[in-house]
């Protein structure tokens, strides 16, 4: 009986790539970039449109977007 466990147990294998766990800086970077996208969005807003950098204007919406866009994008790849 031993014998046919150990040929079932080397049976089993292991999944690496795709199926592996994320690394543990993976979630907190995940939430920081949308947070710091959220952030930039209401620095411009509460500012009156002149901060986070004053000489792009608009700008600042679309970097706030798009730095939220990351964190978004990354939760695609959590496990």
């Amino acid at each position: 009986m031993a014998r046919s466990r150990k040929t079932d147990e080397a049976a089993v294998e292991k999944v690496d790539g795709d199926s592996a766990p994320n690394a543990v800086w993976f979630k907190p970077v995940m939430v920081g970039f949308m947070l710091l996208g959220l952030a930039w969005i209401l620095v411009f807003y509460i500012t009156g449109m002149q901060y986070p950098i004053p000489g792009l204007q608009s700008w600042n919406l679309l970097i706030g977007l798009g730095i939220a866009l990351i964190g978004f994008l990354m939760t695609t790849r959590w496990r």
